[in-house]
């Protein structure tokens, strides 16, 4: 068959990792599919933002994963795919943990050859391979997994890390072995990997995102006293200990104050400004109001 398209696809692998599976990081060079203005404005100022399109591409070879519900975007390949359900009593108790945890109770297994592609987005993605080793993460930051992972929920064990932290009562458990992906709201280079050995790191704000089995989490004041934390400006702190590693992301929450405050100028008032000018010319008389005599 004959065609005047070249699908010449202009993406950029970043990242490769290799197990049983292989996981790939792709990137797309450049969007070029606006057909109308406001979707061109949009894509222009991405391109100076420097936002780009990625996607997850996994390929099989016999093993097995898991992915995010309703992730994917399309596969390739005889590939079955199934239900991570289980007996009924399985079922239940992945209800109840889907319910504590905040992560979707079914999740897609695939297992065969070929390749699955899951669907494209504007995030940020981090792969680690765990050598029968745990992790606990913050909620929604899982994308996929090999089979070989066991996904869980973990519970904050002290009352002041339960009470007063601001990580939740419950975060996302991963155990085992095998490649995990991680969707992550921050470029790599803005995560700062700390290495504890029997070790205290402090922080003030919801802005860690991983740690190690190994790492005890708790709440703690500034000050020997809560009047003495609340004239300190700090009030409580979450405080890791022991031995292991934590993620942070301390730009996360500028990017959170961005998101929620807004812009009174750029894409948002540029968007208004040309839709009220749209609306209605300026030459045009409003049918509301009659001529004036």
């Amino acid at each position: 068959m004959k065609t005047n398209i070249s699908m010449n696809n202009t993406l950029t692998k970043l990242s490769e990792f290799k197990n049983v599976s292989t996981f790939q990081v792709l990137e797309y060079d450049d969007l070029k599919g606006g057909t109308d203005v406001k979707t061109a404005f949009m894509l222009s100022y991405m391109r100076e933002a420097n936002i780009k399109l990625r996607q997850l591409r996994i390929v099989l070879s016999g093993g097995g994963v898991y992915t995010e519900a309703n992730a994917l975007s399309f596969m390739r390949g005889p590939i079955e795919v199934s239900t991570n359900t289980g007996g009924l009593f399985s079922l239940s108790k992945k209800f109840v943990s889907s319910k504590i945890s905040g992560e979707p109770v079914i999740k897609p297994h695939f297992k065969g050859v070929g390749e699955i592609l899951l669907e494209p987005s504007f995030g940020h993605y981090a792969l680690l391979e765990l050598e029968e080793e745990e992790i606990i993460i913050d909620d929604s930051l899982f994308f996929a997994a090999e089979d070989g992972i066991e996904i869980g929920v973990s519970s904050m064990k002290t009352v002041s890390s339960a009470l007063f932290g601001t990580e939740g009562l419950f975060q996302t458990k991963l155990k085992g072995s095998g490649i995990v992906v991680l969707e992550i709201p921050v470029p790599e280079t803005e995560i700062f990997k700390y290495s504890l050995v029997d070790d205290v790191l402090k922080i003030d704000g919801n802005f860690s995102v991983l740690r190690t089995a190994g790492i005890q989490f708790t709440v703690e004041k500034t000050t020997k006293t809560l009047i003495g934390s609340g004239f300190s400006g700090e009030g409580l702190l979450n405080v890791f200990r022991g031995t292991g590693e934590v993620w942070l992301m301390p730009t996360r929450v500028v990017y959170d104050r961005i998101l929620s405050e807004g812009l009174s100028f750029g894409v948002g008032g540029m968007d208004n400004m040309m839709g009220d000018t749209w609306k209605k010319h300026p030459k045009e008389k409003d049918p509301e109001k009659k001529d004036e005599k």
